[in-house]
């Protein structure tokens, strides 16, 4: 498969809907979701065909329909000055309470506690950290965020109710008591009149690669996302950058994983003497962080956890070895609406993105593949739509407290 970057700048508010069960007010999604892409694509290719006939070995069925379809990455809010892959700050990130943010003049920086909490369970103790910067208060530190030479920088999308007031269609007047509100995405940055960017990408075979990028290309002025269309809303302009081979850094990331792991251990037993477990040398630890929300099944039911059983299935691995030592994950609800079909779809119970879980195996060889083709296809169902896309190692969990970035 080949990786088409996507750099999609708003030119008007994206009224990227979101509504939980049972409510009945507006929200928006604070990112662009694959399938929003997906479907915007897929309504474009069609609307160039009359008939729209799609058959078995056509293009369009492979790219949507097939059995290796094209996965479509969620698109997530960059910095403009920044031009690096926008990653989702794991669920073990704090900041201070106060001061939240990225370390710099006005704040006291972030810091990650998954191998703290490890350590201090391994030698009976409670983490309990405060903030480095004024010893206050920490909360967590949730959003997107990207790294360039070292230096970590977060980003996120204002949104806004844009009111409207309903049309009596047989006169073609403003009807009376009929207002209503619609939140969407601002399309600048309020402070800098910056236009917003959003950078996502699409995974695809390697035969249709090409077509694909040269499509969008073609049509990066005429797509539209989200809803509201026919109103002025969800107008866009996509670069689609010219398709590469996809590049898997997920061994060495494992390798660095482990040497922090190892480190940090070290500084604990200095410190705290002799734990009430050690820590085998046999074994390779190694973490899933989820940068989507992801549709996990466990015995037909939905879960919030990979449990081992559902990885070694997932991957194909039978490994023995295989533990699972914690998960810090919580859930949520997403739904949408098929334009093919012309209905809304069902409402799927998901595990948040930024979830962590943290494994080990005493078989390393058997992984090495594996830990590559899940960052590549994903974990759980309805991938190609953007869900369950993952991180092997996410570098943030190496970001302890005293050098919180």
């Amino acid at each position: 498969m080949q990786k088409i970057d996507l750099e999609i700048q708003a030119l008007s508010p994206l009224a990227i809907g979101r509504q939980k069960p049972g409510g009945n007010v507006s929200e928006v999604e604070k990112y662009i979701p694959g399938s929003v892409i997906r479907g915007a694509i897929a309504s474009q290719i069609l609307n160039q065909v009359h008939p729209p006939i799609i058959s078995d070995d056509d293009d369009f069925h492979k790219l949507f329909l097939g059995d290796n379809p094209a996965i479509f990455k969620n698109a997530y809010p960059a910095k403009n000055t920044i031009n690096s892959e926008v990653r989702v700050i794991p669920a073990t990130a704090l900041s201070s309470k106060a001061k939240s943010g990225f370390k710099s003049e006005k704040t006291y920086g972030a810091f990650d506690t998954l191998i703290d909490y490890f350590c201090a369970d391994r030698y009976g103790y409670i983490y309990d950290p405060n903030c480095p910067g004024d010893g206050g208060r920490l909360d967590t530190f949730t959003g997107f965020y990207s790294q360039q030479n070292g230096k970590y920088d977060n980003s996120s999308i204002n949104s806004r109710l844009l009111t409207r007031v309903g049309i009596n269609r047989r006169r073609a007047t403003s009807e009376e008591r009929v207002l209503y509100s619609i939140a969407v995405l601002n399309e600048s940055q309020q402070k800098k009149q910056q236009p917003v960017i959003y950078r996502g990408a699409v995974l695809v075979n390697d035969d249709l690669a090409l077509s694909l990028q040269q499509f969008i290309q073609s049509h990066r002025d005429n797509l539209r996302l989200g809803g509201a269309g026919s109103r002025g809303l969800g107008k866009v302009k996509i670069t689609a950058n010219t398709p590469v081979a996809i590049q898997s850094n997920a061994i060495n990331q494992v390798a660095e994983f482990n040497q922090k792991l190892h480190q940090r251990w070290h500084e604990w037993s200095e410190i705290f003497g002799t734990p009430l477990e050690t820590l085998p040398k046999n074994r390779t630890y190694f973490t899933i962080d989820l940068q989507a929300d992801a549709i996990l099944t466990d015995n037909w039911q939905r879960t919030t956890v990979i449990s081992t059983k559902m990885l070694q299935e997932f991957t194909k691995i039978d490994d023995d070895s295989l533990q699972l030592h914690t998960a810090y994950s919580s859930y949520d609800y997403r739904s949408g609406w098929n334009s093919a079909w012309g209905l809304m779809k069902d409402i799927e119970l998901v595990t948040s993105k930024g979830s962590v879980y943290l494994f080990s195996t005493e078989n390393q060889h058997l992984w090495l593949q594996a830990w590559e083709n899940l960052e590549i296809y994903g974990i759980g169902d309805r991938t190609s739509e953007g869900f369950g896309q993952v991180q092997i190692c996410n570098e943030f969990h190496s970001v302890f407290r005293e050098k919180a970035k």
